[in-house]
């Protein structure tokens, strides 16, 4: 699903995890894991990861990737995975849900969906640092 909707075999179809890999990550509480379908045919998926807070007794989601296919843009899909992560956010009691969007000018229609849902903070950059 990644991998077609980000036009990015390199980073999700290559090098796949195996199966006990994919279990223990579906296996913790922490990790999010939703599939839209249409017709029985994925369309749409969204993973995130809850992050417990150090600060104060709470936790926060953040929406690691969220992708739809091309032929399905445009209906819902990504709007109803997001409202299906809100209420799984509010079961669980996390204050706030946050996304990160690339600023190519490609990744405008994600920008703007966000934009819908959400309050837009522009007050930090992101830096990936090699371990």
């Amino acid at each position: 699903m990644f991998a077609e909707a980000f036009e990015a075999p390199e980073d999700y179809a290559d090098a796949p995890p195996d199966e006990p890999w994919a279990a223990r990550w579906l296996a913790n509480p922490d990790h999010i894991a939703l599939l839209a379908e249409r017709d029985g045919i994925p369309v749409g998926a969204l993973t995130a990861y809850v992050l417990p807070k150090f600060e104060q007794a709470r936790s926060e989601i953040y929406i690691y990737d969220l992708a739809v296919l091309e032929a399905a843009r445009r209906r819902g899909v990504a709007s109803a995975l997001i409202d299906h992560l809100r209420v799984i956010a509010r079961d669980i009691g996390a204050w706030t849900i946050f996304v990160q969007a690339d600023i190519d000018p490609e990744d405008e229609p994600a920008r703007a969906l966000y934009r819908k849902l959400a309050v837009e903070q522009i007050t930090a950059l992101h830096f990936d640092i090699a371990p």
